[in-house]
């Protein structure tokens, strides 16, 4: 779950959402058509923020993991499953991987899992990936509300600088 959500930007309910058969190792795409999530009287599962239906890409390091979690499973077959079976939430999440006390050993305390979207496209935006294809995969309408899950650090912004010295 962690590597996923800090790989393709997506929210823990739509990585919780997920079915073998989104998944497209042969074109490298993660199909996002819903989310599950704790609701009155249970879980509930709907469309996307938004209702909006998006692509996502699967880079390398993440489809090692993928192709285990699909690997001779049906295409209606929840992706992940939490540690008794069950849906992953972001109190799973946290409990399954001692979230709180993990990123006090990290001496990143005000790092929350919803922190790892903003990870995810912050390393895009790093890797060169353009704003309005950032937006898409992130499923915004509006820009600027993908340009404020942007972080880019110190070095990004000595390249920034750099580059704009040479032009």
């Amino acid at each position: 779950m962690v590597t996923i959500l800090a790989t393709t930007a997506m929210r823990i309910s739509e990585v919780s959402g997920l079915r073998v058969g989104d998944v497209d190792l042969s074109r490298g795409l993660l199909h996002v058509f819903r989310q599950t999530y704790p609701g009155r009287g249970g879980l509930v599962t709907k469309q996307t923020k938004g209702r909006r239906r998006r692509t996502v890409p699967i880079i390398e390091p993440l489809r090692p993991t993928l192709v285990r979690l699909t690997a001779g499973r049906p295409g209606d077959a929840r992706l992940l499953l939490g540690p008794r079976g069950g849906v992953i939430t972001t109190a799973t999440l946290r409990d399954a991987t001692g979230w709180d006390e993990l990123v006090r050993e990290l001496g990143h305390e005000g790092l929350v899992r919803h922190g790892l979207r903003h990870t995810a496209l912050t390393w895009m935006a790093d890797a060169g990936v353009d704003l309005h294809i950032l937006q898409r995969v992130a499923g915004h309408q509006d820009p600027a509300v993908t340009s404020r899950y942007l972080h880019p650090d110190t070095q990004a912004v000595l390249d920034a600088g750099t580059a704009f010295s040479a032009w």
